[in-house]
């Protein structure tokens, strides 16, 4: 499953964080990173960050 984040609308609140830690996380300057494929298994916790995103900046695309 491709994730994808619109990095110009992230403002790095890291809910995604939280919801999906094996997906997403905040990188050694305090950016939010993410991995570009995540495994099928992760789906639900993906779903949640793109839930919980206050600015919907995350998408999955199949």
């Amino acid at each position: 499953m491709k994730v994808v984040v619109d990095m110009n609308k992230c403002q790095d609140h890291g809910q995604c964080v939280f919801a999906a830690p094996d997906v997403f996380h905040f990188d050694s300057e305090g950016r939010l990173a993410h991995l570009p494929e995540a495994a099928e298994a992760s789906r639900e916790e993906v779903e949640e960050a793109v839930d919980v995103c206050p600015l919907q900046a995350i998408r999955i695309e199949d």
